[in-house]
């Protein structure tokens, strides 16, 4: 059986990625339509090697005519667009923030929590979580399932695509300007990029937390255990694309560092790359673009702390971290049908 798709935000650096994700697994599509705002109307993108697709504007297309939408549009767009696809009888993965902590909207990572999506039919919409979070459970499931987690501190270092197509070019800009010793722009950021690391992703909440911090708290919750117990700090580095983290993990039980590295290896979706050799012992976000697993390197004992674990993760943002989790989860949506 093949199925109607639209993808919602399709001139975008997700939406593309998953036109190109579709096709690349070979989504069973029968009719495929790219959606954006009004004044993409009329612009192509790629669909596969050899197809071309007009863009729809947003604002009149008709959902009835299709029965999955992957939308990548914003949570603004969304918040009127996914309920109006929703009731016109498609069924919305989003991937925005906006229903993300809704209760009768499932949160899902195909790979840590399948059985939620069960619930996908209280509102037709199916949130498509944070990329920061996402590898981050990937990774932290197959030891959930070892020893139960208690606490997790972890520290992010996440790429600029993670801000979209304007600040890819403001790190790439900036980073001519001072070989050029010329100005420096600021536009997609309140700090310098180029050479910098800046501490800040999203608003400031009013416990001094960023927004994107918050998100890796209560939606590790959400999808894994509300028992779990998060500290994170989300840093944005000068690096295009590909998101990494240093995660501490504190289990309710004794966990080797070797039968974390057994478990991550026999895990779905994780490449362990883990040994103690400086060229070829762990991975970096410049090595992974382009592709879907998620890659754990430097796990260790800490000693300093009972019952714990420090491990590296590094994905691409744009495909595990969205695209691809969203086309995973219209995998196992079909089966539902």
């Amino acid at each position: 059986m093949s199925y109607k798709v639209a993808v919602v935000g399709a001139t975008g650096n997700v939406g593309r990625e998953m036109l190109k994700t579709l096709s690349e697994r070979e989504f069973p599509v029968s009719e495929i339509y790219a959606i954006a705002s009004a004044r993409s109307a009329g612009k192509e993108v790629s669909f596969g090697e050899d197809k071309v697709l007009k863009v729809h504007a947003l604002d009149d297309f008709d959902f009835k005519k299709v029965d999955i939408v992957l939308m990548s549009a914003g949570g603004k767009i969304a918040e009127q667009a996914a309920p109006r696809a929703a009731a016109a009888g498609a069924v919305v993965i989003d991937n925005s923030s906006q229903f993300r902590m809704d209760p009768d909207v499932p949160l899902v990572v195909p790979e840590v929590n399948p059985e939620a999506l069960d619930g996908y039919k209280k509102k037709n919409i199916i949130a498509n979580p944070n990329c920061s979070t996402i590898q981050m459970v990937v990774a932290l499931k197959p030891l959930h399932d070892l020893a139960l987690i208690r606490r997790i501190v972890v520290s992010t270092y996440q790429s600029v695509s993670g801000a979209g197509h304007e600040a890819m070019d403001e790190l790439f800009n900036q980073t001519r300007a001072v070989y050029m010793n010329a100005p420096l722009k600021k536009e997609s950021f309140f700090k310098q990029i180029a050479f910098n690391v800046i501490p800040q992703i999203d608003v400031f909440q009013k416990d001094g937390s960023t927004k994107e911090e918050w998100k890796m708290v209560v939606e590790t919750q959400k999808i894994m255990s509300p028992d779990i117990q998060v500290s994170a700090t989300c840093v944005r580095v000068p690096v295009f694309i590909g998101h990494a983290e240093s995660v501490n993990i504190q289990f309710d039980a004794p966990v080797s560092a070797a039968q974390a590295r057994k478990a991550l290896r026999d895990a779905p979706g994780v490449l362990v790359i883990d040994k103690n050799d400086e060229q070829d012992g762990y991975i970096t976000p410049a090595e992974i673009a382009g592709d879907d697993n998620v890659f754990v390197s430097r796990i260790r004992e800490d000693k300093s702390a009972e019952n714990s674990l420090n491990m590296w993760i590094v994905s691409d943002n744009l495909r595990k971290g969205a695209a691809l989790n969203a086309v995973q989860i219209a995998e196992l949506l079909v089966k539902l049908f």
